[in-house]
């Protein structure tokens, strides 16, 4: 018997891999097609998760720049999965420039309230400073390696010239920290020396106010899910290494060989024309050295090893009653006596929440009131390792002093991601480090074999590590799934016009 199709296998059921496998049935020359997915589900990074008598995000939470040129956000219109507000023209022309909303609420950590001007004041300091930052794009040189060297010397020269007492000085330096933090969450990052200056404009932002999904991010990757032929995922079937430039045959396909053998945990192995990798960065990190077979061109190893990839988490805190007010969207946390200017490292088991930016408040569920909190970094990693009740314990002290309320009820329970121990990624997402460029993420999307010899496009790679200007984002995974099934296509057609006939 014959091989009548390209057998293709994706691995990973995120969205890159679901969007490349969606693309490739709808293709005229029907590849035999399997999705393997390490764990019991599909999303990969999109985790909704029923809870608290609604649904939370445990991973992507907002569609950043929800407009006609985002792909998730017409996949979302698409699916009905997005309400009038938006839906709406106004919605989808606002420019926030990539920056993060005001909060609602700043509460220093010892209780007092920050009036709305001084915290704007601060926020259009930082936001302007990080638009300055873009702008070393185009520029031969820049004046230091990161992001954040950069930001600390332009503060330091702003503070030269306050003119204000010593305590609204280190307050506003508290509230510059408390940005620095949330810039950290919004790159993925541990800290901005970590970024690169240069490239750091490179990243995109599409136009749109960034939104939720009421009934949960998942009904995204479900929709896609949906649209497959039953039986192309394949659940609970984790890789361990793919061997490539090889002659593998299988017993089903007599006389057939195969350059690419997919080799399972459960010791399966699996003969395919084509292999899409789809999997996370922080897990090419940690196991590139055996995952491939030759091992990786040296270019694209490096690559790997150079490109950073970070934690960001989030806590849920539930309570009986809520203690802010009803239009309460985001609750500041601003940490007195930090500051971008000093590195004063703690040890994480002692202050790790004092990387929490603050809480968002979700919308209001059938019967509970809910705050989220985001941290990344190191302190984000360490508060994986410790117990829901020693979380909830230091997350109540810290909520106390915020409100100045010793008697503060504790919140009724807590839900958190754990990004970082998730064995099959290893962290939340990708930002271009310090030593790489955007040439390494273009070398992260290269296919193998690299050199033109060979069978072409044995193992192509898609995920939102795999995109140059959208690295990060849930739509630059999905069009990086849809660039590698394209690429396919693309040769499944030239090879299909070189043997029609010739009239």
């Amino acid at each position: 018997m014959a091989s009548r199709s390209p057998r293709v296998l994706v691995v990973g059921g995120g969205i890159a891999g679901l969007g490349a496998a969606q693309r490739l049935c709808r293709h005229r020359a029907a590849p035999h097609l399997r999705v393997l997915e390490a764990t019991a589900g599909a999303g990969g990074r999109i985790r909704s998760e029923r809870c608290f008598g609604g649904v939370v995000e445990l991973g992507a939470h907002w569609i950043h720049g929800p407009s006609q040129g985002n792909p998730v956000f017409q996949l979302a219109v698409e699916f009905g999965l997005l309400g009038e507000k938006e839906l709406s023209e106004e919605n989808q022309l606002v420019e926030t420039g990539g920056h993060v909303a005001l909060p609602s609420m700043s509460r220093t950590s010892s209780g007092t309230s920050l009036s709305l001007e001084l915290v704007t004041e601060m926020a259009s300091l930082f936001h302007e400073l990080i638009d300055q930052t873009r702008e070393f794009l185009n520029k031969s040189g820049t004046p230091m390696a990161s992001v954040g060297e950069f930001l600390k010397k332009e503060i330091s020269q702003q503070v030269a010239n306050w003119t204000e007492d010593e305590d609204t000085k280190k307050l506003k330096l508290a509230l510059l920290n408390s940005f620095f933090n949330i810039e950290c969450c919004v790159s993925g990052t541990h800290s901005m020396d970590l970024v690169a200056l240069a490239p750091f404009g490179e990243y995109t932002v599409l136009p749109g106010l960034d939104c939720t999904l009421a009934g949960g991010y998942q009904g995204l990757t479900n929709g896609i899910l949906a649209s497959l032929p039953k039986d192309t995922m394949v659940f609970d079937k984790p890789v361990k290494t793919i061997h490539w430039n090889g002659s593998f045959q299988e017993a089903a396909f007599p006389g057939e060989t195969f350059p690419v053998l997919v080799e399972c945990e459960d010791g399966a192995c699996l003969p395919a024309h084509h292999v899409i990798v789809t999997v996370p960065l922080g897990f090419l990190k940690e196991h590139q050295d055996t995952f491939f077979e030759p091992p990786l061109p040296d270019k694209k190893a490096e690559a790997i090893r150079k490109l950073g990839f970070g934690t960001n988490n989030k806590i849920f805190l539930e309570f009986e009653e809520p203690f802010w007010e009803p239009d309460c969207q985001f609750i500041q946390v601003v940490w007195e006596d930090s500051s971008p200017l000093q590195d004063t490292a703690l040890p994480p088991q002692d202050a790790w929440f004092k990387k929490l930016i603050g809480f968002l408040v979700l919308p209001s569920f059938e019967s509970s009131h809910v705050l989220c909190g985001f941290i990344a970094g190191l302190e984000s990693e360490f508060m994986e390792t410790l117990s829901d009740e020693e979380v909830l314990l230091s997350l109540t002290q810290v909520l106390r002093r915020m409100t100045g309320n010793p008697q503060l009820p504790a919140a009724k329970s807590v839900l958190r991601s754990r990004w970082h121990s998730a064995p099959y990624t290893r962290g939340s997402y990708s930002y271009v480090a310090v030593g790489s460029t955007g040439d390494d993420l273009d070398l992260m999307a290269q296919p193998l074999p690299t050199d033109g010899t060979g069978t072409q496009l044995q193992v192509l790679f898609a995920g939102e590590a795999t995109h140059r200007t959208f690295y990060s984002t849930t739509h630059g995974a999905l069009l990086s799934g849809w660039r590698e099934a394209d690429r396919l296509i693309g040769l499944w057609d030239s090879q299909g016009e070189q043997s029609r006939p010739r009239l």
